[in-house]
């Protein structure tokens, strides 16, 4: 049997444990030498194919599932959470500073409380909120201070980024918070890791020096000691639209690109020096050279695991130079694939793993069959044809959108960024040269005039619904029967096999109906209203301490995935930034038809008692605040939140944005007729200042929804609020404890289905529901 079928069947089978809700029982491993023993005793070859591929591919679930056991294993006890601990550790990789503090991950972290138990690796936060700026530590410093630590916890949305698989991913098992003063310790063993990311600090200081000023600094210093936070969020736009992210930091293009520019480089010398060409065969000590250029440059990028990947790929390709073996490159990528996945099993999480090897893999498909090479300019040319469309399902399946100029876009920059940047960027930060980051930065400069043109064309990106799997496979057997050699019959017939991805079917609510979405922002609140034909957005969400948001980062990617581009509303309840955070994101991205609000923000109308308008058979009304209260003082902007009311055939939801007593008094005594409602999305994420007795009775709802963030430093929700609504026989869901909730008002049954429990995995917390409802 081939080696590379056996290969594949092994990774297959560890990224299907990464789909797993829960682990399995490792006694089951304990059939896989019978399984073994059997596939070579069976009768005829497919049989014996057959079962030693079910064998490898549960070989690789298996070993997948020991390595998750121990990982883990290094746990927070739920004794610990949120308790004064007392830790010290060293600073692993580069610290962020972020607008109101900074945030670091701390390595062999001890604890100095007396019977604490703490995972081996945390990350920390430290928030500032007086007028003196935080002082962000040293990487590979040595530090001591008190923090409280949560188990890993991240937003869960239908199709969102899964932050709780990242952390797992890179080995941190606890989040927290810093109180107090941070001290130096001295009481760290010794560590080389510490040592390098001491250097690439020191680097990127003298970096920064270099470049005062300038607009693109942060992309020399990305490019040079992989601090992907230099980078700014509009550049990060930037990038995405016009398909470049991959260029803009160290990653795994860059270091393969300048391995070989160095193995070229040294093999060409080396055979013009006949006495070091008797000594050691040029070709080896190319390898050698390429090797120990791309080590250094894995290590400038503090060994993220993406730049990881590719030191492991590019050590397989080098054993097989240095033995003289002269291998396949099938056979080769499937010999990196596999190295890959036995010292990190949780890469089919990745997206660059799957990116990157189809890359290769494509490449590698659409150059066979050729009965004669043809030139360059065609290769380069065909190549970026044969990338954007193989990957464009993919891309789809991950982001929810493909950039239309991406071909074109790689194509100039990638020779510019790669082959000459990234060179005179590695350069720069070896040699104290000033003028080598100068020039790196001008070579940048003059990339980004093109990217920034391309990004003004119209539609740079096309956004589609999140595919389906039958969609998604059609469309890849499309793609090998578009890229298939010339001569191959119906080659055309591939275009067709694009369509269901193209054009999917999005399931709506049927009129008279709506579905809530209360979305998994952590401490804010974005809600997404759906009729049969219209869309809009209930505020937005907050911005996070690290300068992103909620719009950006949690509201357009779940409504590109739901097949939304347009939104055809926005209310704003008012101008706290739990709740307005992600405006601006949001108009950027899904420009609404109109807004409304309580704040005085830029385009909108305020929002006042009595404005109505209906969406396929379904009322929407605003019913707080009066127009006169506009103009009156003592009215705090919590209590003029716009207060939202929605009614369908089968039921109707109220939205209240962060109403307090006065609020709620106010609505009791102008609006009592319109409070009653099925739903209720509890008012200011259940304060102890909100939801008094008689709003709850006066509402009735039969289902409470709270939006909170886990373990939020204000208690939200109030356990006495919490109760009033339980006493009123409401049933409880919470976004901290079920991620995203999703409410089909369709019928006389509320259907509510949560983020947790559509989408778990076997990492994510789990909590007791029944005993906290």
């Amino acid at each position: 049997m081939p080696l590379r079928l056996l290969i594949l069947a092994f990774v297959a089978g560890a990224a299907w444990l990464q789909l797993r809700p829960d682990l399995p029982d490792l006694r089951w491993a304990w059939l896989l030498p019978p399984a073994f023993l059997a596939a070579g005793w069976l009768p005829g070859r497919w049989l014996r194919w057959g079962l030693t591929l079910l064998a490898f591919v549960a070989l690789g679930f298996f070993y997948a599932a020991w390595r998750a056991e121990l990982r883990l294993a290094d746990a927070l006890p739920q004794t610990w959470e949120g308790r004064d601990l007392r830790l010290s550790g060293r600073v692993a990789d580069l610290p962020e500073t972020t607008p109101r503090g900074w945030r670091l991950v701390l390595d062999g972290v001890r604890a100095g409380t007396p019977g604490a138990r703490v995972p081996r690796r945390v990350q920390l936060s430290q928030y500032q909120y007086g007028p003196e700026p935080a002082v962000t530590p040293r990487a590979g410093s040595c530090l001591s201070l008190t923090a409280r630590l949560a188990r890993p916890r991240g937003s869960v949305n239908p199709g969102g980024f899964d932050y709780e698989g990242w952390l797992l991913e890179r080995g941190i098992r606890a989040q927290g918070y810093v109180l107090g003063p941070v001290v130096t310790a001295a009481d760290c063993p010794a560590s080389l890791a510490g040592v390098i990311d001491g250097w690439r600090a020191a680097m990127r200081d003298r970096l920064r020096a270099a470049l005062a000023g300038r607009p693109y600094a942060g992309i020399v210093v990305a490019l040079a000691v992989g601090d992907q936070n230099a980078i700014s969020g509009p550049q990060w736009t930037l990038f995405r639209q016009t398909g470049v992210t991959h260029l803009m930091s160290i990653s795994g293009l860059h270091v393969t690109l300048l391995a070989s520019l160095v193995f070229a480089l040294v093999n060409l010398a080396w055979r013009r020096v006949p006495a070091l060409a008797l000594r050691l065969p040029a070709r080896r000590a190319a390898t050698l050279a390429g090797l120990a250029t791309a080590l250094v440059y894995v290590a400038l990028a503090g060994f993220g695991l993406p730049a990881q990947r590719t030191l492991y790929m590019l050590a397989t390709v080098a054993a097989g130079l240095w033995l003289e073996r002269a291998d396949t490159p099938s056979r080769i990528l499937a010999m990196a694939a596999l190295v890959v996945v036995l010292i990190d099993p949780w890469a089919a999480l990745a997206p660059g793993f799957w990116l990157s090897f189809g890359a290769v893999t494509v490449l590698m498909y659409a150059g066979s069959g050729r009965l004669r090479p043809p030139s360059v300019w065609r290769v380069w040319v065909q190549a970026q044809w044969a990338v954007t469309l193989a990957l464009a399902p993919v891309l789809l399946l991950l982001f929810n959108g493909v950039s239309l100029v991406s071909p074109l876009a790689n194509a100039v920059a990638i020779p510019l960024i790669s082959l000459v940047a990234v060179p005179l960027v590695l350069a720069a930060a070896l040699l104290p040269v000033d003028l080598l980051a100068q020039a790196a930065h001008a070579v940048i400069a003059a990339t980004m005039v093109m990217l920034d043109w391309l990004a003004t064309l119209p539609e740079p990106v096309w956004h589609g619904a999140r595919p389906t799997w039958p969609a998604l496979v059609l469309a890849l057997v499309g793609v090998a029967m578009l890229l298939a050699p010339k001569g191959i019959p119906a080659r055309w017939l591939g275009a067709l096999l694009f369509l269901p991805l193209l054009f999917p079917r999005i399931e709506r609510p049927e009129p008279g109906t709506f579905w809530l979405d209360v979305l998994d922002v952590g401490q804010g609140l974005a809600v997404v209203v759906r009729t049969a034909g219209h869309a809009m957005v209930y505020d937005s969400g907050p911005r996070y301490a690290s300068g992103e948001d909620a719009g950006a980062r949690v509201v357009a990617p779940f409504l590109y995935g739901q097949g939304i581009n347009r939104l055809d509303g926005l209310v704003v309840s008012h101008e706290d930034s739990d709740h307005s955070g992600g405006t601006r994101s949001l108009l950027a991205s899904h420009a609404p038809a109109w807004r409304l609000s309580s704040a005085s923000l830029p385009g909108t109308r305020r929002c006042v008692a009595g404005q109505v308008w209906q969406w396929d058979d379904v009322r929407f009304e605003i019913i707080h605040p009066p127009a006169r209260y506009y103009t009156q003082s003592g009215f705090p902007d919590n209590d003029l939140s716009c207060v939202l009311k929605i009614t369908g055939v089968h039921g109707s939801a109220l939205l209240t944005g962060d109403i307090g007593r006065l609020g709620e008094l106010s609505l009791i005594e102008l609006a009592p007729g319109e409070l009653h409602a099925d739903i209720l999305v509890v008012p200011h994420h259940g304060s102890g200042g909100s939801s008094m007795l008689p709003f709850v009775r006066a509402v009735g709802p039969r289902l409470a929804l709270f939006s909170v963030g886990y373990r939020n430093r204000f208690g939200h929700p109030d356990p006495e609020v919490v109760g009033r609504y339980r006493a009123g026989h409401a049933a409880i869901r919470r976004t901290d404890l079920e991620g995203a909730l999703h409410v089909a008002v369709a019928g006389p049954e509320l259907s509510v289905e949560t983020g947790r429990q559509a989408g778990r995995r076997y990492w994510q917390a789990r909590q007791d529901l029944t005993s906290q409802r």
